[in-house]
């Protein structure tokens, strides 16, 4: 069975969008330094071109978090693969992610960060999928809202293929 990527939002959509969302974090963070938290794997994509787009000074650091282990559908438990190398205590804290879905993750994750004591904390996300939510988390800066469609591209994988998509598009079968 073959597989087409239709495309869902092109590079030229995802490109201007990221630099409407730089400038507002840009504006929102005026005279202050952020500390931007990707969670890899995927959001590393989104991570570099929006801190391009970010006019005020920033550091960065990654985070890699699993609640799959190695099966289809969440296990429900959030398992920390790659800590934070730095303390984000008394920090402008934007963790940037690349798409929420159930919110279970991000859920846990944030409130974790919490109690580590940022000066405030964020969530900014290129793609969100809110007819998937089950857990609430508040998003701060959201790219594209899309419907619940099986997304690769920008980040996004589908069994590790597609993440250098410039695009977001939907696998389809072809038979």
């Amino acid at each position: 069975m073959a597989e087409t990527i239709r495309v869902m939002i092109s590079e030229e959509e995802i490109d201007a969008k990221i630099r409407e969302m730089g400038a507002k974090i840009s504006k929102d963070y005026e005279g202050k330094e952020i500390h931007l938290i990707c969670i890899l794997k995927g959001g590393v994509f989104f991570m570099c071109e929006l801190a391009k787009r970010i006019s005020i000074p920033l550091s960065m650091d990654f985070m890699s978090v699993s609640s799959y282990g190695n099966e289809k559908s969440s296990s429900g438990v959030v398992k920390i693969v790659k800590d934070l190398d730095e303390a984000i205590e008394g920090k402008e804290v934007i963790v940037v992610e690349d798409i929420i879905d159930s919110g279970r993750t991000l859920s846990y994750l944030m409130s974790m960060l919490q109690d580590r004591k940022p000066k405030s904390l964020a969530l900014c996300t290129l793609l969100d999928k809110p007819d998937r939510r089950t857990h609430e988390v508040h998003v701060d800066y959201t790219g594209f809202a899309i419907p619940d469609e099986f997304a690769v591209g920008y980040g996004l994988d589908y069994a590790q293929k597609y993440r250098n998509l410039p695009y977001i598009g939907v696998v389809e079968s072809q038979e």
